[in-house]
């Protein structure tokens, strides 16, 4: 079996971190020195890094790290069991709602950004959840 952790770039750890356990009821864990958070609570372990905007996206690349809202191939979702709580509670630590809540066949979802330029979903599965797909 595979598994996996999630890192997100943040410009400042401390923000990220109040932004993630304020939106999402993520719990601190372990720090690694003064710019890593451990954040527990969902299902992966997710980790913030502190890299200031401006610098290197990575060895070799000529792109820097911007914390504007900008496009990335990958994202996250986030399962949640009572959309309208978790909505509020996103907006409230700072997340930028970017569509309304809509239905689909599997259940309700609704697009944001953090406050550091990252999209984000929410889901509420019905009980079919994305078997709901293979239907029609």
């Amino acid at each position: 079996m595979t598994s996996f952790i999630l890192n997100i770039d943040v410009p400042c750890v401390e923000a990220g971190a109040n932004f993630y356990t304020a939106a999402f009821g993520l719990n601190i864990g372990r720090g690694f020195g003064s710019s890593v958070i451990e954040l527990l609570g969902a299902e992966t372990k997710i980790y913030l890094l502190e890299r200031r905007a401006g610098t290197s996206a990575g060895p070799g690349s000529n792109r820097v790290r911007r914390y504007e809202r900008h496009w990335s191939p990958i994202h996250w979702d986030f399962v949640v069991q009572d959309m309208d709580e978790a909505v509020a509670k996103a907006l409230d630590a700072g997340a930028i709602q970017e569509s309304e809540t809509r239905g689909a066949v599997y259940g309700k979802i609704a697009m944001f950004a953090d406050p550091f330029g990252h999209g984000f979903c929410l889901i509420e599965f019905n009980a079919q959840g994305y078997d709901a797909l293979n239907q029609g």
